[in-house]
């Protein structure tokens, strides 16, 4: 069974960071071939340091990724990716500044290869409340806000520890179904965006140290209903920002899990898939006590 390609929209108003996060995530991609999608080459996205080729139709990126510009026609430029080779394990879309990401995220699930991985918005922790009440800006920046599965609360070490705070409550007024995280500089453990890695099919706990996050493997899991079992994960309050994994129904069929912040998906795996899920959670937030008795329950 061919797996899809895991999609992640990254969206957020101008100077929010998209350009920042997306050059981490290629700095640190370990071996992933990440295919970054943006609407043209004119505002490069990418590091020079980070180029190996270019051409009118695609940028080779160090360690084997790429980024391609879709124009006008996302679809054909997804399709077209699809055939590359080799196949990229995820495609990461950098919507415009003033695009409405789950506008971009919703024509994702009609695509044959393809599966949405979640919508990532970066709100500037510095003025995104002073520009959520502006007269020409407030209405674009509370949509791309309520369109989120993750907020990256960006840019908190230019604002006090009470005002990173003070936002964050404010941005979880806004979309309290969102997990939200903070950065620096675009610092985000690259499996809170882009999702837990499957390798020989099983899902890989994180491979970066990082003092923020803390990642979990279950593997002791009961036959279930795996939609009940989905929901309950990313509804439950257990503090999980992404998880993905396989697990049994009770028919002994397997099935892929995926979640991020409250959204979650579920599809049918091969049987040779092992059982086993990761979470990835807040250090400290992650109810892994709660979690393993869901398991095994």
């Amino acid at each position: 069974m061919k797996q899809e390609i895991p999609v992640v929209v990254i969206g957020g108003y101008l100077g929010a960071g998209k350009t920042t996060l997306v050059n981490y995530l290629l700095r640190n991609a370990d071996g992933r071939k990440i295919a970054i999608l943006v609407n043209e080459f004119g505002d490069l996205p990418i590091d020079a340091d980070l180029i190996e080729a270019q051409d009118d139709e695609m940028i080779a990126i160090s360690g084997g990724c790429i980024c391609c510009s879709f124009g006008s026609d996302m679809t054909a430029a997804l399709i077209k990716l699809s055939e590359h080779n080799p196949t990229p394990d995820y495609v990461v879309i950098e919507a415009s500044g003033v695009a409405m990401p789950g506008a971009v995220a919703a024509n994702i699930s009609f695509l044959v290869g393809f599966s949405l991985a979640g919508v990532v918005v970066l709100a500037d922790s510095e003025c995104i409340q002073a520009q959520a009440v502006d007269e020409y800006l407030g209405d674009t920046m509370l949509r791309q806000i309520s369109d989120a599965d993750l907020i990256v609360q960006t840019k908190i070490d230019l604002i006090s520890s009470a005002m990173v705070q003070e936002v964050r409550t404010w941005l979880s007024s806004v979309n309290p179904k969102a997990q939200i995280v903070a950065s620096t500089q675009g610092k985000v453990l690259p499996e809170v965006i882009l999702g837990v890695e499957i390798v020989a099919g099983q899902p890989q706990a994180s491979r970066h140290a990082d003092a923020g996050y803390e990642s979990q493997v279950f593997n002791k899991i009961a036959p279930c209903n795996p939609n009940f079992l989905a929901k309950k994960l990313a509804t439950g309050g257990y503090g999980i920002i992404r998880a993905k994994g396989f697990v049994l129904d009770h028919s002994g069929q397997r099935w892929l899990i995926q979640i991020v912040g409250e959204r979650y998906d579920v599809t049918s795996a091969a049987l040779e898939e092992l059982v086993a899920v990761v979470c990835i959670g807040r250090k400290g937030r992650l109810e892994t006590d709660e979690i393993h008795r869901l398991f095994e329950s």
